[in-house]
């Protein structure tokens, strides 16, 4: 029989992987690709912390696929002309992928389609890596949801509840394979290399790194997650993020097991129910980037095309990128993000709304940045809550809403576990002072081996007129 090329690009996985399930049960023979197309994702080509991610995701996939007597063919260039070129080298009567819902993947998606069309080859699209597909989803008038709370209501209701699809325990292979680059081709080593190793201590990408993570979050952490999700200093959240993102587990996998775990105590006090609401976000994210393409560079609410945004120093920048402000909190946040190419969510809020509030920069800024240096950077998320703290997108919270990042240490972060796992040159310091070393008598700084401006920076602006600027701005745009 005619095989069948699987592009598995942005689903490495066997569990739960529907278009390599329905190439199995086709009976013919399988071939995984994996193809790296920079040129077609263009500005949202993959960014350093997910190489680094990918480089050990694609070598554990690999495994795992020699494992079920298959093998992954690894290319980099341009998509359509990769797949053309393995149909004529493999006679292959069918293209299977699972869907993608970036504006890059679906042009290329529809561009494959053609390739196919014109070639007599069957092109199937799956689902996978939502709960549901984002046409699903309207309003009673037809329109796209702009507001969380009846998104989610609604699609609760039509979320299939069946198990997911196990993985296949052995895969038809050709009986010669096409030729495959090494993943050294894909040039996926961060620079610096060395920005690898600490992100290394923090992480085991792959598929079955997700199902211990997931089996653990469950029994160790869940019951407290209504709580501990706000604290950075407590190990409160699942970390499934990067998983997610790279398509290692599905999220009907995680809603599955969730479920599971919920019917089995018996309860929704235990924090399961608010864990699984966080997967709705995130598709609800999805769901804003397929209605609204434009949404990674352009604000959801127009009138702040009109917002006197400040690009300030670049001196300003770099300080908050590398985590040298001056407050404690958002230093922390920022270091754990270069450290380990992650940050918790109550904190990432709290970095986002100082950069573009109370140092108005504009959210592509922040949003920029986190897409290179988180391992969990997703199209969507991150759109959406870059824009959900700038007050310009969808269900946004509202732009005067500033979060104080002295009060919010001092709310999440109580006693500074969080400050000084991060912020180690402040540990010395009391709790009445950790979040805010700059109000300290000099007897404390000096006990605590601090000098402002030397051994830690003093505050890179006076928050009270950061705030009345931002509050000006916002008013100036309402007038425009």
């Amino acid at each position: 029989m005619r095989p069948i090329l699987v592009l598995v690009s942005n689903a490495l996985r066997l569990d739960d992987h529907p278009a390599l399930v329905a190439a199995c049960q086709d009976g013919a023979p399988v071939i995984p690709v994996y193809i790296l197309d920079n040129e077609a994702a263009g500005e949202w080509a993959v960014g350093a912390a997910r190489r680094w991610w990918l480089s050990q995701s694609l070598k554990k996939f690999s495994d795992d696929l020699m494992n079920v007597g298959s093998r992954l063919i690894i290319r980099r260039g341009d998509t359509c002309g990769i797949v053309a070129d393995f149909i004529a080298a493999t006679g292959a009567g069918g293209l299977y992928m699972t869907r993608g819902y970036t504006p890059w993947q679906r042009a290329l998606e529809g561009r494959l389609h053609i390739i196919c069309s014109g070639k007599d080859i069957q092109c199937r699209r799956f689902g996978g890596n939502l709960l549901l597909e984002p046409e699903e989803i309207a309003t009673k008038t037809g329109k796209p949801y702009e507001v969380f709370t009846p998104f989610w209501r609604q699609a609760k209701t039509l979320i299939d509840h069946s198990s997911p699809l196990p993985a296949p325990s052995n895969i038809p292979a050709p009986d010669t394979w096409p030729e495959s680059q090494s993943l050294d081709d894909l040039d996926l080593a961060p620079k610096p290399v060395n920005w690898a190793e600490t992100m290394a201590v923090s992480w085991l990408p792959g598929e079955a790194g997700a199902q211990a993570m997931l089996g653990s979050f469950l029994e160790e952490a869940v019951a407290s997650y209504g709580l501990a999700r706000d604290l950075p200093g407590v190990e409160g959240t699942s970390k499934l993020s990067p998983y997610l993102a790279s398509g290692e587990i599905s999220p009907r996998r995680i809603w599955h097991a969730g479920r599971r775990h919920l019917e089995a105590r018996g309860t929704e006090a235990d924090g399961t129910v608010s864990f699984l609401r966080e997967l709705g976000w995130r598709e609800f994210s999805a769901h804003l980037l397929f209605h609204f393409p434009h949404m990674p560079e352009q604000p959801l609410k127009g009138s702040f095309n009109a917002f006197p945004w400040s690009s300030g120093k670049s001196t300003d920048l770099a300080a908050w990128q590398k985590g040298q402000t001056g407050f404690p909190i958002i230093d922390a946040g920022m270091r754990q993000l270069w450290q380990t190419g992650w940050m918790h969510n109550r904190v990432r809020m709290i970095v986002a709304s100082f950069l573009v509030k109370d140092m108005l920069w504009h959210w592509r800024d922040g949003e920029a940045w986190f897409w290179d240096t988180l391992v969990d950077a997703d199209l969507a998320s991150n759109a959406a809550s870059w824009q959900w703290v700038a007050g310009c997108g969808a269900d946004a919270a509202p732009y005067f809403r500033i979060f104080n990042p002295i009060l919010q240490g001092e709310k999440f972060d109580k006693a500074g576990d969080y400050v000084r796992t991060y912020v180690p040159e402040l540990a010395r310091l009391p709790d009445a002072y950790i979040h805010k070393p700059f109000d300290a008598p000099a007897e404390i700084l000096a006990a605590a081996g601090v000098t402002l401006g030397k051994t830690y920076p003093k505050p890179i602006l006076d928050r009270s007129i950061a705030r009345d600027r931002a509050l000006a701005a916002l008013r100036q745009t309402k007038a425009a």
